[in-house]
C-alpha cells in the first residue's frame, strides 16, 4: 500500500510493501515487506531491503544501505507510558545498517558502519 507518499524520479519499490505519509528521494530502493511511516525522509540513492520496519521521525541521509529486517524504534520509556514521547532518529550520509540491527532514537554520523 502506498498512501501519501512522495517519491522523486528513479524510485524502485517491491512489494508488497507499507508506505504512507514519507519522502523518497531520488534512485531510492525499498525492498518488499518494507513498512515506512510517516514523517520519514530517505535520502538520495539509499537502499533499504526487504522486511525492514522504519517508523516515524527517522531521517535517513543519502547512499545509505539499510539491510534486511532492521528495526527503527523511536520512543525510549521512561517511568511510565504517560511522559512517552516520540523521539527523532538521524542517519548521516554513507551509513552502512547491517541486517536485523535495531536502531533506537538516535543520530548516526556520515560513513558510519553498524553491525
Amino acid at each position: 500500500m502506498l498512501n501519501n507518499v512522495t517519491q522523486s524520479s528513479g524510485v524502485k519499490i517491491i512489494e508488497p510493501v507499507n508506505l504512507y505519509g514519507c519522502i523518497l528521494g531520488t534512485d531510492v530502493f525499498v525492498g518488499p515487506f518494507v513498512e515506512i511511516q510517516n514523517e520519514v525522509t530517505v535520502g538520495d540513492r539509499t537502499r533499504i531491503q526487504s522486511h525492514s520496519f522504519i517508523c516515524s521521525c527517522v531521517d535517513i541521509g543519502t547512499d545509505c544501505f539499510v539491510g534486511h529486517g532492521v528495526m527503527f524504534t523511536n520512543d525510549k520509556f521512561t517511568e511510565g507510558r504517560e511522559d512517552w514521547v516520540e523521539r527523532k532518529t538521524i542517519i548521516g550520509n554513507n551509513v552502512r545498517i547491517g541486517s536485523n540491527a535495531t536502531i533506537l532514537p538516535v543520530t548516526i554520523g556520515d560513513g558510519a558502519v553498524i553491525g
